[in-house]
């Protein structure tokens, strides 16, 4: 699958919180590093990750722009709440071994009603 295809194969299940879905795009040894976050290495823990954001809160991704080079695709999304974002995969034997998402997370948490914590 081109990298492009394994992206929309990532919105579809992100759309349907469906962390097990999203865990097997990605290759055992991935490693997912949002801006705002830590990076989270591996394909079980970053399905805990998924889990646990889908836990608490309600996230739906639209995507704006999709584009493809080589073994990257980038994403430009919003959400149906306002927040915009985008994402970066590489993609190798058609398995996402390495994504870096950007978005701002004080107004990820501020729409989604999560108090702030107080470390940010």
């Amino acid at each position: 699958m081109k990298p492009r295809e394994i992206v929309r194969a990532f919105v579809e299940a992100f759309n349907r919180a469906d962390a097990d879905a999203l865990a097997s795009l990605y290759a055992e040894d991935a490693i997912n590093h949002q801006v705002a976050e830590s990076p989270v290495e591996g394909r079980e823990a970053i399905r805990r990750m998924f889990a646990e954001s889908f836990a608490s809160a309600k996230m739906i991704c639209i995507v704006e722009n999709l584009f493809e080079d080589g073994e990257w695709a980038i994403m430009e999304w919003r959400d149906p709440l306002g927040l915009r974002g985008c994402g970066f995969f590489h993609v190798v034997n058609d398995k996402i071994v390495f994504q870096r998402g950007y978005w701002d997370k004080i107004s990820f948490f501020r729409v989604q009603g999560i108090p702030l914590p107080k470390d940010l």
